[in-house]
This record gives C-alpha cells, sequence and structure tokens, in this order.
C-alpha cells in the first residue's frame, strides 16, 4: 500500500489548503453571525456559503467526491475529505461534497435513468438544489433495514407512499426538493428483496415536513427533520432500478460515503488537537504554562497518537476500496465507522477538558463539534451493528459457510 499523495492530489490539496486558508475560516464568523440573527429555528443558507461556492468552483474545486468526474481515487480524495472536516459546517457544502448530497448523488448516477438524472442529478451536481435521503424511522430499530416499514404500493401507473421517517438531514433546508425514499414494495419477497427506494418531490402532496430535530440542543442550518408520508402518489418512473433493490442500492451508497464521514471526523479530531495545543500554551496555572504539565502533554500525545493510527486505518479502506470495490473492504469499512468518530470523539473531549469552561461554551467551536460528531457513532449505523460485521467476518475465517 503506498498512500503517499499523486501528483493530481497534491495539486487538489494545495489549492484546498488555500482555499480553507483563505476563504472558509474567515468566512466561519459571518456564517455564525447570520445564524445567530435568523435564530436556530430558521435553516435558510447564510449567503457567505453561496459566495464560497460560486469562489470554489472558480479554482476548480467542485464535485471533488465522484470519481467519474474529478478522476480522483478514494485514497486521493480521502486526503481532500480530511482538510473539509476542519470547517464541516461549510466546506463541504462549499465545494458540493456534502452528505447527503454526494451519497444522493451516487445513487442517481450508479443507478438512475436518463430522465431522473436530467431532473435531479445535473442540478445537484450544480448546487442549485438539495436533496435528503428518507430511510430512518422512529417505530423500527433502523439500524436493520429489513424492518424499514413505510410502504411503497404500485397502483397503476403510480406508486402510493404511506409512513413516518426521522432524522432525514438536510430536510429543513428551504432548498431540498427532492427525496430518495426506502420503504417496502413486497414484505412477501425475501428480508433482503422487500425493499425500493423512489424518488419524492418535497412538495408533492401529502408529504408533511413535521419538525427539525435538535441533536444535544443544536439545530443546524440543513436540519434533521420527522417526515409522514400520507398517501404520497409519485410516477411509477420515479423508482430508482427496480422493485426489490433497495437494500442493494443502500450498500452501494454507504460504503465510499463512509470514507468521506471518517476522514472528516480526523479533520475535525486535527482542528480540535490544534486547539487543545494553543490554548494550552496561552493558559498559566500554578505558577507555569499549562502545556508544560505532565498530565495536558499526555492528552497531547494520547490524541496525537489515535489520530495517527485512525488515518491509516481509514486510507487503508479507502486503498482497498479503490482495489477490490466496496464489496471486498466490508470488514474494514465497518471498523473504521466506529474507529474514526470514537478517535475524534477522545480528541474533542480532551480539547474541551484543556479549555476549561471555556469548551463547553459557545465561544469555542469544540462543543458543537462534540455534537456532531456524537452522532456520528449513531448516523449511518449505530457502532453495535458495525462491530457485529467485524466479528462475523472475522468468526467467518474459522467455520465453514
Amino acid at each position: 500500500m503506498d498512500f503517499e499523495h499523486s501528483a493530481k492530489a497534491q495539486d487538489y490539496l494545495g489549492r484546498l489548503q488555500d482555499f480553507m486558508d483563505t476563504q472558509v475560516f474567515p468566512a466561519e464568523a459571518e456564517y455564525e453571525a447570520y445564524r445567530r440573527e435568523k435564530g436556530p429555528e430558521d435553516h435558510t443558507l447564510p449567503p457567505v456559503v453561496e459566495q464560497l461556492k460560486a469562489e470554489a468552483r472558480s479554482r476548480g474545486l467542485w464535485n471533488l467526491f465522484l470519481p467519474d468526474v474529478s478522476g480522483l481515487t478514494n485514497v486521493e480524495y480521502a486526503a481532500l475529505a480530511e482538510v473539509t472536516g476542519w470547517a464541516s459546517h461549510i466546506a463541504p457544502e462549499a465545494i458540493n461534497c456534502d452528505a447527503p448530497n454526494t451519497g444522493n448523488m451516487e445513487v442517481l448516477h450508479m443507478f438512475g435513468t436518463a430522465e431522473q438524472k436530467a431532473q435531479w442529478l445535473e442540478p445537484l451536481m450544480e448546487g442549485q438544489i438539495r436533496s435528503a435521503f428518507a430511510m430512518t424511522e422512529p417505530d423500527v430499530a433502523s439500524s436493520d433495514a429489513t424492518n424499514i416499514s413505510t410502504r411503497i404500493e404500485k397502483d397503476g401507473d403510480d406508486y402510493v407512499i404511506n409512513g413516518r421517517k426521522w432524522w432525514i438531514s438536510g430536510a429543513a433546508d428551504p432548498r431540498c426538493k427532492i427525496l430518495i425514499v426506502m420503504g417496502k414494495t413486497d414484505p412477501n419477497e425475501s428480508p433482503h428483496r422487500q425493499q425500493s427506494m423512489i424518488l419524492v418531490p418535497m412538495d408533492t402532496p401529502g408529504v408533511e415536513n413535521v419538525r427539525p430535530l435538535p441533536v444535544f440542543g443544536y439545530q443546524d442550518q440543513h436540519g434533521h427533520n420527522e417526515l409522514r408520508f400520507t398517501d404520497v402518489r409519485v410516477p411509477a418512473s420515479n423508482l430508482i432500478a427496480g422493485e426489490g433493490d433497495g437494500f442493494m442500492i443502500a450498500q452501494a451508497r454507504l460504503g465510499p460515503g463512509r470514507i468521506h464521514h471518517c476522514m472528516r471526523a480526523i479533520g475535525a479530531a486535527e482542528r480540535a488537537l490544534k486547539l487543545m495545543v494553543e490554548r494550552s500554551m496561552s493558559r498559566v496555572a500554578f505558577g507555569q504554562e499549562i502545556a508544560k504539565q505532565g498530565t495536558v502533554r499526555e492528552l497531547v500525545a494520547e490524541s496525537r497518537m489515535e489520530i495517527e493510527q485512525a488515518r491509516l486505518m481509514v486510507l487503508k479502506t479507502a486503498w482497498m476500496i479503490d482495489k477490490y470495490g466496496a464489496k471486498g473492504a466490508r470488514s474494514e469499512i465497518a471498523a473504521i465507522k466506529v474507529i474514526a468518530p470514537r478517535a475524534a470523539l477522545n480528541v474533542i473531549d480532551r480539547a474541551i477538558q484543556v479549555h476549561g469552561g471555556g469548551g463547553v461554551s459557545d465561544d469555542f467551536p469544540l462543543a458543537r463539534m462534540w455534537a456532531g460528531m456524537r452522532t456520528l457513532r449513531i448516523a449511518d449505523g449505530p457502532d453495535a451493528v458495525h462491530l457485529r460485521t467485524v466479528a462475523r467476518q472475522e468468526y467467518g475465517k474459522y467455520t465453514s459457510a
């Protein structure tokens, strides 16, 4: 395995880092001021982000997540995703590489019809609209996708959808125009052939945007909403791939996406470590900088080691996806989904401790970073499910099929 950056990756990294330093980080104060002025229940986009998007496009930093467009491998893109993780509330969207849009664009790119691509993929790729992925449900353990109970029933030339979804990221944003909804088309099929995915425009009659859900009291700009579907009728042509393909599409969607999440987590951890070191060098207690205290130095050392371990595991996984595909890296994908958020949370928690009272306030980004990172241990499958996958793969080495 060779994780040295290629010439192409080096070029992108240089341009992206300059974009972060000269455009994104200076925009954070304006972004936060706009959100404070509007209040947490307002989910309109701060105008500075549209300015950043235009600047990113002019610099050729756009849709880098999609190999068929950017020409980047998963290993090459992983390094870029880490950089955007330093400001994950702004930077990924600024370069049109933010979830859940990336996953939805990948689905449409891989499985969409020409008509679906023209209507929805193209404006998403242009950054003109946003989308959401409606899978998780409040009444079932959605970590087991076979539990999904929302019904998608054929009725003539249409499908009719009934059910409830929640934690639908991005659905509060007024720019969210399209949903990819996962539900059951045939409960009598085998467990992994019961589900299908279908495109549902947000303005379809019967789609009710019930409420945005806060995360540890935070309402992020895109929101995480509860939705209700009551006799929602869409054309049969809105079905993605075929009936019963929902589980297969979900697996294809989540594999590379977890690389992106995990590398952004490492970027967040790197920022937290930087803040920790800087804070420890500027604070004096008991007659000396707290950076000189052994306990603080241990926190810094542990953080550096955890970050390096996590990064290497994620890069190995990206390399395996490039070489063998997501199926060939199944155990590694599951493992990094546990390892990277866990490492990031540990580092952020230590940084909060070193900051003292300031660490739990909104004067520093650490509290918000912790809240967002904690959800990653649940989003895209909770830790327990990924540990189960790793254990099953391990036991499979010693037992017959």
